[in-house]
């Protein structure tokens, strides 16, 4: 499905004491059922060879790179190993990511340890406020009012989110699944200003002076690795690229798992089971999708199953699949390419449909 729409029961809600409706019931026990299947085969247990052999082979890349770029100097020929430095330190961010979902450890400590290292000190992205707001997205995914992921300034990823965009900006939106590339351009600077401003309010995080340490740290020892080995204007280009290609592969992991699917409107209630796999689009392509997306191409099985370890979610996708085909839910799933043209029309139709709002009721009729 392209097009946002609200979905979900629209009876009035029901009070606490209530019982769930029949089809409530039948699809959180389901869950249940499959939760406790998964349980069985083990696909939740940890998976710490993997994790250690994927965390020391992308920080020994970091490091190479960055002695790479002391042996080469001052050249301009540095900015071919920007995008490197990007792709690396995607790998970094999703590790981080699963190791804020408790993937890696059993203990939750570890793995809050392991992500502040990951995301705050290597990739330079607050642990506690991506973790924040993640954490709302799981509970809500593509819910007004509480997703935080699909409210944005400058894009209107559902109709509601077009009121109050003056003319101009209306303009701007009938075309904004073609801004979408060059707007993942600017996405890592963007991500690294909501990070900075985040850990700089006080009390907005816990343990904000460990991470504002850990980020002034990371900071200080990127800008000494580009200044000593080049000058000042090409450390500024450098910078520049890593973080324009930095932000296409992150925030391009990301735009294809949710937008375009089923937008639930605000204050409406749904089971666990259907909130998750309706909401969520999967990514097929093997392993080069599996490795740029950073196992997030699987987002059924991940939104299910949020502490599975990633190579997991390949082993448990057939038996989701399945389990939803009984059910009669639909399990949504396409190639690469297939997702990015569903996101684009997606979001140009969000924008045309507040162009159309707009329309006198004649030239409307003559539309028709």
């Amino acid at each position: 499905m392209n097009d946002s729409q609200d979905v979900g029961p629209r009876a009035p809600e029901r009070t606490p004491d209530a019982p769930p409706a029949p089809a409530a019931r039948r699809f959180t026990s389901s869950y249940t059922a499959l939760a406790q299947h998964v349980r069985e085969a083990g696909l939740l247990g940890r998976r710490r060879g993997y994790y250690w052999r994927r965390i020391a082979a992308t920080v020994l890349t970091l490091a190479a790179l960055a002695a790479l770029v002391q042996v080469l100097g001052d050249t301009w020929w540095q900015l071919l190993l920007a995008p490197l430095v990007a792709l690396t330190l995607s790998q970094v961010a999703f590790l981080g990511h699963d190791a804020a979902h408790q993937q890696i450890f059993s203990s939750p400590r570890w793995n809050a340890v392991a992500s502040r290292c990951l995301a705050s000190l290597l990739a330079g992205l607050s642990h506690g406020w991506w973790n924040g707001k993640h954490n709302v997205h799981h509970a809500a995914p593509n819910q007004v009012g509480r997703d935080t992921d699909i409210d944005s300034k400058l894009l209107a990823f559902h109709p509601g989110a077009l009121e109050g965009k003056g003319r101009v900006h209306r303009w701007f939106l009938t075309h904004q699944g073609y801004w979408l590339l060059p707007l993942l351009l600017l996405e890592g600077f963007n991500l690294h200003y909501d990070s900075a401003s985040a850990v700089l309010r006080r009390g907005a995080l816990k343990r904000r002076r460990l991470e504002v340490l850990l980020l002034a740290a990371r900071w200080t020892a990127y800008a000494a690795v580009l200044l000593l080995a080049m000058s000042p204007g090409k450390a500024v280009a450098f910078a520049g690229v890593e973080l324009a290609v930095f932000g296409v592969l992150l925030g391009g992991a990301f735009v294809p798992n949710h937008t375009g699917m089923p937008v639930l409107a605000r204050g409406v209630k749904q089971d666990f089971l259907r909130r998750q796999v309706s909401s969520s689009r999967n990514v097929g392509g093997g392993w080069p999708v599996d490795f740029f997306m950073g196992g997030l191409n699987r987002q059924v099985e991940h939104h299910l199953f949020p502490s599975m370890p990633r190579p997991n979610l390949r082993l448990v996708q057939p038996l989701v699949r399945r389990h939803c085909a009984d059910l009669g839910l639909p399990y949504t799933e396409t190639t690469f390419t297939g997702a990015y043209a569903a996101v684009v029309t997606h979001l140009n139709g969000v924008g045309l449909a507040g162009r159309r709002q707009r329309s006198c009721p004649l030239a409307q009729q003559f539309r028709a």
